[in-house]
């Protein structure tokens, strides 16, 4: 695998820079028109838009055949669902927002998962609470010289221990993940968010990769509908998915996708992100 991997200059990991920062703003964009009434292709309009000012092309739309700008997964879905006029939010849903975009051939990738108005229960507050601390011990976990595995490891450790500390069990879906990326929106390696310290992959200087817990309040099998994308959850429980893009240099790393570089949520790590430029 390691003679697929793409290193990037310190110019390109720069590139990749400005397309998750165009990134960052379209999904806050998104994340605004969030409401009771609104649908999820007028999320998918709201990205696009700022996707179109800013000169911008979106990695996801005819991607595969895939007929959208953002994946916008709504309670039982997990990943890959497709915006619809028809699909209303109401109160109290749990929306997973994903969406990429490439500027000057570089690539970002990035996700998030709100509910709509108020939550329903603790319960599902935890559950995006724990995957995003789940994103972050993985991305805490990056560091030119270590291993894949490190990273793995590091976000199903998280997982393991937001379910003790919040007393119930989360499902951590398997078989989809996190990737590289760069100069194309997915790349080697894949990045599972299960696995063993010490080992796998050596990662290293020029490398970026997409970061991306899935989780559910329920067990982790999953089932494709019959559009082609969507992926649910078997037993009906919620999910939630959060992803940033990252580089790693040898002098640290940096979150594309993070207007603050990941400074937030990296500061319980200790660690302060480095400024590309």
């Amino acid at each position: 695998m390691a003679d697929q991997i793409e290193y990037k200059t310190r110019g390109e990991l720069q590139a990749m820079r400005a397309a998750g920062l165009i990134l960052a703003r379209a999904l806050d964009a998104a994340r605004a028109a969030i409401a009771p009434g609104t649908t999820t292709a007028d999320l998918d309009a709201a990205v696009d838009a700022v996707f179109t000012e800013a000169g911008a092309l979106s990695n996801f739309r005819g991607y595969h055949g895939f007929p959208a700008v953002i994946c916008a997964s709504v309670n039982d879905e997990i990943v890959h669902g497709i915006p619809s006029r028809d699909r209303i939010l109401r109160e109290g849903d749990l929306v997973s927002v994903d969406a990429g975009c490439s500027w000057d051939g570089w690539h970002a990738d990035s996700a998030f998962s709100v509910h709509v108005g108020e939550p329903p229960s603790m319960d599902e507050v935890d559950l995006i609470t724990a995957a995003q601390d789940a994103m972050w011990a993985g991305i805490a976990a990056i560091r030119a010289g270590g291993r894949l595995g490190d990273v793995s490891w590091a976000v199903e450790t998280s997982v393991l221990l937001s379910a003790r500390q919040d007393g119930r069990r989360y499902g951590s879906i398997t078989g989809y993940g996190g990737h590289g990326i760069g100069s194309a929106m997915h790349m080697d390696p894949f990045v599972p968010n299960q696995g063993k310290r010490n080992k796998g992959l050596r990662l290293a200087d020029g490398m970026a990769l997409a970061i991306e817990p899935m989780l559910t309040l329920g067990r982790s099998q999953t089932r494709e509908l019959d559009d082609g994308w969507t992926v649910v959850t078997r037993d009906g429980s919620r999910a939630a998915h959060v992803e940033h893009s990252v580089a790693i240099t040898d002098d640290g790393i940096s979150v594309l996708t993070a207007v603050d570089r990941g400074a937030a949520g990296l500061d319980q790590y200790g660690i302060t992100p480095i400024d590309l430029d």
